[in-house]
Formats: C-alpha cells, sequence, structure tokens
C-alpha cells in the first residue's frame, strides 16, 4: 500500500539515548524552536493543557530536578543539555473536575512534537518517568490542579556508548499486529 512512499526519516531513526554529550550546551534560541514545536501540537479544543519546567544543565533548576531523579535516571539523565518535567493540567483549579479528559493525551502529543522538533534541530530526547514527581510539584510549587506528569531529557548523543539506539530498542511490533480485531485482541 505505500508504493513509493517511506517512513518519514525523523521516526525511523529516532531513539532513545542512555548517555548524553556534556560538552554540547542548548541556548536560548533551541528552548524557544523546542517550546515551538509543542505549541503547535494538536489538543483537545485547542485547550493546550501543558506547561514545562525546563533546566539547563548548571544552572538553578537542572541542579533541583536532578535532586528528584531516581536512580536508574540519576545515571544518565544528569548530562543531558535540558532536562524538561513535562506538566498536565487535569483539574480545574479547586475542584476535583476535569480540566481536560484528554490532557495528559494532549501533553503526551506536545512532548511527542517537542521530541521531533528536537532531532530536527540534531538533539534527542528521551522520555522518562524515573523521578519523585511529588517532590518536583513541592519544589516548584506546582499547583494541585497540575500534574507533573513524565520528564524528558534533551541533548546530544554521546559518541560511543549509548550513541546509537540498541537492536533492542528498535524492535517494534509490525504494523498489522497494531490493528484491533472484533474477537478483542490485536492480530
Amino acid at each position: 500500500m505505500n508504493r513509493g512512499r517511506a517512513l518519514h526519516p525523523l521516526l525511523s531513526t529516532r531513539f532513545s539515548p542512555s548517555c548524553f554529550d556534556s560538552a554540547h550546551e542548548a541556548d536560548g534560541r533551541d528552548v524557544g524552536l523546542l517550546l515551538d514545536g509543542a505549541r503547535w501540537s494538536p489538543s483537545a479544543g485547542n485547550s493546550q493543557p501543558w506547561a514545562f519546567i525546563i533546566g539547563h544543565r548548571g544552572d538553578d533548576v537542572h541542579g533541583r530536578l536532578v535532586r528528584h531523579l531516581a536512580g536508574s535516571s540519576a545515571s544518565w539523565a544528569p548530562s543531558a543539555s535540558l532536562l524538561v518535567a513535562n506538566l498536565a493540567h487535569v483539574h480545574v483549579e479547586g475542584t476535583d473536575w476535569p480540566f481536560s479528559e484528554f490532557s495528559r493525551y494532549d501533553l503526551g502529543q506536545a512532548v511527542a512534537h517537542m521530541s521531533f522538533q528536537a532531532q530536527a534541530m540534531g538533539l534527542l530526547v528521551r522520555q522518562f518517568r524515573a523521578f519523585d514527581r511529588a517532590a518536583i510539584a513541592a519544589d516548584f510549587d506546582v499547583p494541585a490542579h497540575w500534574e507533573v506528569t513524565t520528564m524528558s531529557a534533551i541533548g546530544r548523543p554521546c559518541v560511543g556508548r549509548g550513541s546509537t539506539a540498541s537492536p533492542r530498542s528498535r524492535e517494534r511490533r509490525e504494523p498489522a499486529s497494531l490493528l484491533w480485531t472484533r474477537s478483542g485482541e490485536t492480530s
């Protein structure tokens, strides 16, 4: 069905590095472009229910984010040029009413758009959840109607270890297996 068509290289070459180049420094223009990528992501009712806490390696925000990493992510994430806490607007302020039942989904799309913008800039993103969400929310005074959902480490991959995708990380299910069948199982 894809006669003459191919998966876009930004998708086919994407991977999550396990090591970042500690010499690379992202600048304000880089951050602006990354936020612009997220800004143009679709969202339910154009609600754009996302926000980001961004720390540049070596600044106070980065240091505060690093303090809340779990051991597994603390071994590789601090060397990223940028650490980003990804926040979803989950409730209407002062209530338990959903701000948008799609806010986490919409945040995921915004982070995906940011990831592809990063890759177009020669950077890679590793998304992760190995950190203390409550501690970050407290440290950065995130209101209760917002949720610190995930984090992203952004930068250039190291040369050598972690600079390419491992064969295991590139394994993907076949497209046909992604289709839901009437029997309630994937094919």
